[in-house]
């Protein structure tokens, strides 16, 4: 079953970057979808950025601010967050578009001054 241990979070102004990170486990990443997925306190889990191949997606709240990129050699997908608001905080997470039912611990992000 895959892994997946993401990091990278924190508290950040508005205004402020992160860049989040996620190592993954198991055979075949180079041929995943992968997405980086955000919930928020009393909010559903939304997929906020995908890719697949050379191929990526984003939500409209997050298009223009936020990249994801993958590393297949390291089994790793990043997500490079820029311009944060209030309203990105949340736990993010990162796991197969479609999602599989084996989540990670999650990364938390605050963005507060």
């Amino acid at each position: 079953q895959v892994q997946f241990v993401e990091s990278g979070g924190g508290l950040v102004q508005p205004g402020g970057s992160l860049r989040l990170s996620c190592v993954t486990s198991g055979s075949f990443f180079s041929i995943y979808s992968m997405g980086w997925y955000r919930q928020a306190p009393g909010k559903q889990r939304e997929l906020v950025a995908s890719i697949s191949g050379a191929s990526t997606n984003y939500a409209d709240s997050v298009k223009g601010r936020f990249t994801i990129a993958r590393d297949n050699a390291k089994k790793t997908v990043h997500l490079q967050m820029n311009t944060l608001k209030s309203e990105d905080t949340a736990v993010y997470y990162c796991n197969k578009n479609p999602p599989t039912t084996n989540w990670g611990q999650g990364t938390q992000v605050t963005v507060s001054s």
